[in-house]
């Protein structure tokens, strides 16, 4: 019970901070492998079918913690300068309490711009479904006191539209990007839902920009190092950079480290089981006060890809992003 009030007012500060809710996109420690969902330019950049998995959970061992489930499609479209992909991501939180899930479609359109770069241009169009038991959420903040009154209905498979946009550049050994994934401001509920005391809140959505960077190194004929950078901007919320350094072994081992500022130390691993299929696991551990709760077992990601290797052209060796 203890841990379930703990999580209901770590959600409150985080959702309601002086009655304004600066919605964030879902966050990930793999980012590298899941490109598409921050930045839709790109879609179709790995030269063939491309469909990946991630599942995170955060904050195990608190009850309700979130949890987000990533699914996405990409490819490019032969004989052509285009590119498109499908994704789904659901974030769920106090078991099912918040509930967001988004379903986007995405094109991209590639340029040769020298021997080696291409220049991509992405558009993603979707929508989010939303259901928030709200009434529910507030009331339990003041459980052991009893329920604090609140008017107002909770919001039930709300459907809203958005779409977003992207740039990326890259090369075989370099790779740089800036996207605004969702680019509509909605507003989920207003002041119409109020408290015993008459404060009201609103929920809305914040445009987040991304912009990513990473390069390869090969230090060897075995060993590649990759050094790479996340920076995250979203009014109301701390600015996010996440910075991280992975190696690969002989094409096929994947390890490394990442730090996100303020906030976690990551470690990665991951293995390229064939030609087609990969798997990756990450786990952070919380630098903040919440990280040193005991019931805080840190957040746990796993990520699936396969692709449909040499269906356009011939792989040389696995990209490295």
């Amino acid at each position: 019970m203890k841990k379930s009030i703990f999580l209901i007012s770590v959600l409150f500060v985080l959702f309601f901070i002086e009655d304004t809710y600066a919605q964030q996109d879902a966050q990930y420690t793999q980012y590298m492998f899941n490109t598409m969902t921050v930045n839709p330019a790109y879609a179709g950049s790995r030269g063939q079918l491309s469909i990946a998995a991630l599942y995170r959970s955060q904050w195990v061992g608190v009850e309700g913690s979130p949890t987000t489930t990533t699914l996405n499609l990409h490819s490019p479209i032969r004989n052509s300068k285009l590119g498109y992909g499908v994704s789904i991501v659901n974030d769920e939180i106090g078991n099912g309490t918040v509930q967001e899930t988004y379903f986007d479609g995405v094109i991209s359109y590639t340029l040769d711009v020298s021997r080696t770069g291409k220049l991509s241009f992405g558009l993603k169009a979707g929508a989010n479904l939303l259901n928030l038991d709200f009434v529910s959420l507030y009331q339990s903040l003041d459980a052991p006191n009893g329920p604090e009154p609140v008017t107002g209905d909770n919001i039930e498979n709300r459907i809203s539209p958005n779409f977003g946009l992207g740039v990326y550049y890259h090369t075989d050994k370099f790779y740089f990007g800036v996207s605004a994934p969702n680019l509509i401001e909605t507003d989920h509920f207003d002041n119409s839902v109020r408290d015993a005391n008459g404060i009201g809140f609103l929920s809305k959505e914040r445009i987040n920009f991304y912009a990513i960077t990473g390069y390869v190194f090969d230090l060897s004929n075995e060993f590649k190092f990759k050094p790479a950078l996340l920076t995250k901007v979203v009014g109301g919320a701390p600015l996010q950079v996440d910075v991280s350094a992975n190696f690969m072994f002989n094409d096929k081992f994947t390890f490394g480290g990442a730090y996100r500022w303020d906030a976690a130390v990551s470690a990665l691993a991951g293995f390229q089981v064939s030609d087609q299929i990969m798997i990756g696991l990450a786990y952070d551990k919380e630098t903040t006060a919440l990280g040193s709760t005991r019931f805080n077992d840190g957040s746990f990601e796993v990520f699936l890809r396969w692709e449909l290797v040499k269906s356009f052209q011939k792989l040389v060796s696995p990209r490295f992003f």
